[in-house]
C-alpha cells in the first residue's frame, strides 16, 4: 500500500491541510508526515483514509497516475475488458491469472507501473475515442462491439497494452507449466526468497518481449536490461535449489528470459497437453560448470603472461591423476 498516495488523495478530496486531516483521523500531524514518507499504515486507518479519499477499492497510486478517481474508474473498466478479451484467447492451456482473476484489484496498478517503468507517459485525459461501456463482456455482442475493439486496436496507448497482455499469456503459461510448482515446493523453500518475485513481476518480463517505439517508451532499453538481469538472478536461485534437492526440471528455466514469448507459449501448450517428454536432471547443469572452467583455462595463461609470472608458476598434472582401484 502506498501510504503517501493515499494521504495525498485524502488531502485533495477533503480540501484540507495535514493538520485538519490529522484531526479528522484523531492522530497527530506528525503521524500524517510519517505516512507521507512511506511508513506502514494499518488496515483500519487505510480504510478510513480510503473513505475520506473516496476511491473505494482502487489502488491509490493508480488513481494518482490516472489523474482522478473518475479517470481511474474508466481506465479500470477498460483494462479489465481488454484483459478478459486477451486472456480468454490464450492458447497455452493455462489461465493467465493476472488477467483472468484480478481478485486483489492490482491489474490497473501493475499495468500502469510497467508502462511508467518503460518511460511511457500515461494520458492526462481519458481519450474521447475510447469512451465506451466496458462493463460488457467482449463475447456479449452489442452495437458498440466492433467500434470498441477497433478503437482499442488503433489507439497507440491501448495497442501497446494489448501487446503486453498477449505476451503475458505466453510468459505466464510457461511459468505455470515449469516454474510455479518449484516456487510452491515447501522443500525448496523458495516462496519467501527473492525467487518469490518471479510471478508478481511477470508483466514486466512480458513487456520486455515486445517491439516498442523508443520515442513512445524512451526508458525501454534500460527497463529491459534491468528486468532480465533480475530474472536471471531469481531463476538461477531456483535452479540452484533444484540442484541441491536433486529435483528434475521439465525445461531450461532461463528460457523464460531469453526465448520469444511465442516460443514460451508453445512450450507451455506442450506441457499442458502432456506431450512434453523432456526431463532435465540437475546433473545437466554440470555443463555450465565445465563451460566456466574451459573459459578460465583459456584466459588464465594470458593473465599470467600479462603479470609476468607465467614462468614462475607450474602445476604438476600428476597430482590430479586418479588411479584405478580394482
Amino acid at each position: 500500500m502506498d501510504s503517501d498516495a493515499l494521504v495525498q488523495l485524502a488531502l485533495a478530496a477533503q480540501s484540507c491541510s495535514q493538520k485538519d486531516l490529522a484531526a479528522l483521523l484523531k492522530v497527530s500531524p506528525t503521524q500524517i508526515s510519517k505516512w507521507k514518507k512511506g511508513e506502514h499504515i494499518s488496515l483500519d486507518m487505510s480504510d478510513r483514509l480510503r473513505a475520506l479519499a473516496k476511491i473505494g477499492d482502487l489502488d491509490p497510486s493508480f488513481v494518482l497516475w490516472s489523474g482522478s478517481t473518475e479517470k481511474a474508474r474508466k481506465w479500470n473498466s477498460l483494462l479489465h475488458f481488454l484483459a478478459q478479451l486477451i486472456s480468454e484467447n490464450a492458447e497455452t492451456g493455462y489461465d493467465t491469472a493476472p488477467l483472468a482473476d484480478d481478485d486483489l484489484g492490482l491489474l490497473g496498478w501493475q499495468t500502469f507501473h510497467t508502462l511508467r517503468e518503460m518511460g511511457v507517459a500515461i494520458p492526462q485525459d481519458f481519450p474521447k475515442e475510447l469512451e465506451f461501456d466496458y462493463n460488457v463482456r467482449f463475447f456479449e455482442k452489442d452495437e458498440d462491439d466492433e467500434k470498441r475493439i477497433e478503437a482499442l486496436e488503433e489507439h497507440t496507448f491501448t495497442s501497446l497494452i494489448r501487446a503486453i497482455y498477449h505476451a503475458l499469456n505466453d510468459v505466464y503459461g510457461f511459468y505455470a507449466a515449469y516454474v510455479d510448482e518449484l516456487i510452491m515446493d515447501e522443500d525448496l523453500d523458495l516462496f519467501d526468497s527473492p525467487a518469490g518475485n518471479i510471478e508478481p513481476c511477470l508483466m514486466d518480463l512480458a513487456a520486455t518481449k515486445i517491439e516498442v517505439d523508443p520515442a513512445f517508451a524512451p526508458k525501454f532499453n534500460e527497463f529491459r536490461h534491468r528486468t532480465r538481469k533480475e530474472y536471471r538472478s531469481w531463476l538461477n536461485l531456483v535452479k540452484h535449489k533444484a540442484i541441491r534437492a536433486g529435483a528434475p526440471l521439465r525445461a531450461e528455466l532461463l528460457d523464460l528470459v531469453y526465448f520469444p514469448h511465442e516460443d514460451l507459449g508453445r512450450m507451455a501448450e506442450l506441457e499442458s497437453l502432456g506431450r512434453n517428454s523432456v526431463r532435465l536432471h540437475p546433473d545437466i547443469y554440470m555443463n555450465e560448470l565445465l563451460c566456466g572452467m574451459r573459459a578460465i583455462h583459456k584466459i588464465m595463461p594470458i593473465i599470467l603472461e600479462k603479470l609476468g609470472v607465467s614462468e614462475e608458476i607450474s602445476i604438476d598434472s600428476a597430482v590430479f591423476t586418479v588411479e584405478r582401484v580394482d
